[in-house]
């Protein structure tokens, strides 16, 4: 099996048993490929509490059978928050009604306790987490296409603007250091028209960006690499 990710996977089992979570740690804690750390919640308000809390979190394992609200509820309450930590159910039993309600809520598996002992817990596990992670990198590489998108439009827009003056302002400085200005004029004008030349080559630049490539600036303010 494929390692998920090289940090370790953070799941959080919610189960009124004391034993639970480490049980659910014991048996993952075989797998090779991948290391686990198990938080335990006796309640379905401590794991919202925890979730809420807690960022690091990548799945929940969830007995359906809680004190005060089950799992269905408990899953409500976390989207309605909206908190997208997967979750995978544990019953004793399988259960047709259940297992149809989970789905339509977004429960991506479901499993029976015995589960646990087989290896069909950990790799059902391993392809919720991979698969939230997918669904994660989608999501940024759509949001960066978007602002991509955006700001080629600004930038198409903003160099219609400006051509025509820094055209104009090149044939006036190459125009004055063509009549031999003294020399700490032409100074400041070569210092003028190197800047122009810059400000061409960034606009070109900027023009034909292919990645929304960004680096840290001061604080939290980040700019465009046009390196």
């Amino acid at each position: 099996m494929e390692a998920v990710d090289t940090k370790r996977i953070k799941v959080l089992v919610v189960d009124d048993s004391p034993d639970a979570a480490k049980l659910v740690e014991g048996y993952l804690n075989r797998i090779e490929d991948a290391q686990f750390q198990v938080i335990a919640a006796s309640s379905g308000e401590a794991a919202i509490q925890e979730v809420m809390t807690n960022k690091s979190i990548d799945v929940i394992v969830m007995d359906y059978f809680l004190p005060g609200m089950n799992g269905l509820e408990v899953t409500k309450k976390l989207k309605e928050r909206k908190i997208a930590v997967p979750v995978v159910f544990l019953t004793v039993h399988k259960d047709m009604s259940l297992a149809v309600e989970a789905m339509r809520i977004g429960v991506p598996d479901y499993l029976i306790k015995d589960d646990i002992t087989s290896p069909v817990f950990p790799k059902a596990i391993m392809s919720v987490v991979e698969k939230k992670k997918l669904s994660r990198e989608m999501t940024e590489l759509e949001i960066r296409k978007r602002r991509l998108e955006a700001m080629q439009e600004f930038v198409v827009g903003i160099t219609k603007e400006i051509a025509a003056p820094l055209e104009a302002m090149k044939k006036v400085v190459n125009s004055m250091l063509g009549g031999a200005p003294p020399e700490k004029a032409a100074k400041y004008l070569s210092l003028i028209k190197e800047n122009l030349e810059r400000l061409d080559i960034k606009m070109e630049k900027l023009k034909n960006l292919k990645e929304d490539k960004t680096v840290q600036y001061i604080k939290d303010i980040k700019m465009i690499d046009l390196s």
